[in-house]
């Protein structure tokens, strides 16, 4: 029998403060539970007996499919069951999700008046998932010490984190619980530690705006635009993050006892994440996923878990009509996906609409910044198709193949990551949009080269960039409720955003 921490009985409440109490509670008597017996461990002491802890979970049962909600939550996707039964879901990390929790648990209460029940699942924490922030102790450990790992405490194990629910695809068995969530509290884990690796940044640091780039230009923009705010007593971010959790706090704040653990990397990481602070978490985190289809779905499986209001990409693409010039933009209301790496998850003949919402924010935005107004717009930027390839070379296949194919598709513009973004917000229920900018006409003959290129990264990362952070601002003004449209929600849909 395995050592396990002190059994904490299921609970109902009404309150979801008191509900997100209760979770903390089992949480951190079972992280606590795992973190001494792995000290224990580390130390040399044999575990004769295996050492295991549970995360909490959070369940509901309803016997009705009507709602109670009054009508400022009932025009919300999320928040609700799709009918009468029993669900559960397996929580982690309420300290970061204390927020999120405590809204999922307010809806469900508002619209089905039923008790929260909280109590200790049986799925086991994997101990990887049990260290802190700065922990490394399993480094202390010799090859042979960390094999025997898995003879004492549990793993990650695979089968517990799939994308089943998201994909559609997740089928209980008899007498099991349906889902709450789109991920289970180990997917969650896995993630969360995926993300430090890949961006450099701890999960804590993230905003719910997120900026996608495949260009290192536009990173170094943002920097300058973080600094700048930072040295801006009246600005409303608060303190700027980069690789290593580095923290620059804006002037006049004092720094936080964390911030002195940040340290500058000896290189950048895969994909390095910074972070526009508020307060409220509605600031702006820019991601260089780099190039390519792969980079972008696996920056997104991840960060999907963290739940943000929405994620745009920024980057450049192949203009494919010869009506554009370097330099244009191209806001993507289609998509052709040729990029090949969600076609398991998401099938082709699933449609990555457009989001209203996300669109005419971009729009305005790119209005705003270039003082570009009403009919005159179409002179810099075109709506249209993007299509998405996992083929840099592209333009070098035989008989014209690829090009016969955008033209048949109507596409006005080209590049490797936007339609994998889009597919894999549509997939995790995550608002999404593109808005890319001309930086070569490969059928046409333009194609970059070096004197070209420095002229048209000077004349417009810069703006690009600005017309993002504008549409971040002007999404953020009109309300995050707006944003989670029905578009992305099947009918029938986990409770949790």
């Amino acid at each position: 029998m395995p050592t396990l921490p002190p059994y904490i009985a299921p609970i109902r409440f009404t309150e979801p403060e008191a509900a997100l109490a209760q979770v903390a509670k089992i949480y951190d008597a079972s992280i606590a539970h795992l973190r001494a017996a792995m000290a224990r461990f580390v130390a040399g002491d044999d575990c004769a007996e295996r050492v295991r802890a549970c995360y909490p979970l959070v369940r509901i049962h309803t016997d009705t499919v009507s709602r109670t909600a009054e009508p400022d939550i009932a025009r919300l996707s999320y928040g609700f069951v799709a009918g009468p039964g029993r669900f559960e879901t397996t929580l982690t990390r309420p300290d970061l999700y204390k927020d999120y929790y405590l809204e999922q648990f307010r809806l469900l209460l508002e619209n089905h008046q039923v008790e929260l029940e909280i109590g200790t699942s049986t799925q086991p924490i994997p101990v990887h998932f049990s260290f802190a922030e700065h922990d490394h102790v399993e480094g202390n450990m010799g090859a042979q010490r960390r094999m025997l790992m898995r003879d004492v405490f549990d793993l990650p194990d695979l089968a517990a984190m799939d994308d089943g629910i998201a994909n559609g695809t997740y089928e209980p068995r008899a007498g099991e619980a349906q889902p709450l969530s789109l991920f289970t509290a180990p997917r969650v884990d896995y993630s969360l530690h995926r993300l430090r690796h890949y961006t450099g940044t701890g999960p804590d640091h993230f905003q719910n705006f997120v900026l996608f780039t495949n260009y290192q230009f536009y990173v170094d923009e943002f920097i300058a635009l973080g600094r700048a705010a930072m040295a801006n007593p009246a600005s409303e971010y608060i303190a700027f993050i980069e690789p290593g959790n580095v923290v620059t706090r804006r002037v006049g704040l004092d720094a936080q006892p964390n911030d002195a653990l940040g340290k500058e990397p000896p290189r950048l990481p895969q994909m390095p994440g910074y972070h526009l602070v508020r307060a409220d978490r509605t600031g702006i985190t820019m991601v260089n996923i780099g190039v390519g289809p792969a980079n972008a779905k696996n920056i997104t499986d991840h960060i999907a878990v963290l739940r943000p209001h929405a994620w745009i990409m920024l980057g450049h693409c192949a203009g494919l009509r010869n009506t554009q010039q370097l330099g244009d933009y191209v806001l993507a209301h289609g998509y052709v996906r040729e990029d090949h790496v969600l076609d398991e998850e998401l099938p082709l003949w699933v449609p990555i609409p457009a989001l209203a919402e996300i669109q005419v924010a971009l729009e305005q935005a790119v209005a705003d910044v270039t003082q570009v107004k009403g009919a005159a717009l179409k002179s810099i930027m075109r709506t249209g198709t993007v299509a998405s390839t996992d083929n840099r070379n592209w333009e070098l296949l035989p008989n014209n193949q690829p090009q016969r194919r955008f033209s048949q598709s109507r596409a006005v513009a080209l590049d490797m990551e936007s339609a994998t973004i889009a597919a894999n917000g549509f997939r995790f229920r995550v608002p999404y949009g593109t808005l890319l900018c001309v930086s070569d006409k490969p059928l046409h003959g333009e194609i970059k080269l070096p004197g070209m290129a420095n002229h048209f990264y000077r004349e417009r990362v810069d703006q690009h960039l600005r017309i993002g952070i504008r549409a971040v601002e002007l999404l953020r003004a009109q309300g995050v409720d707006q944003l989670h449209s029905r578009k992305l929600r099947s009918f029938a849909e986990v409770a949790f955003q």
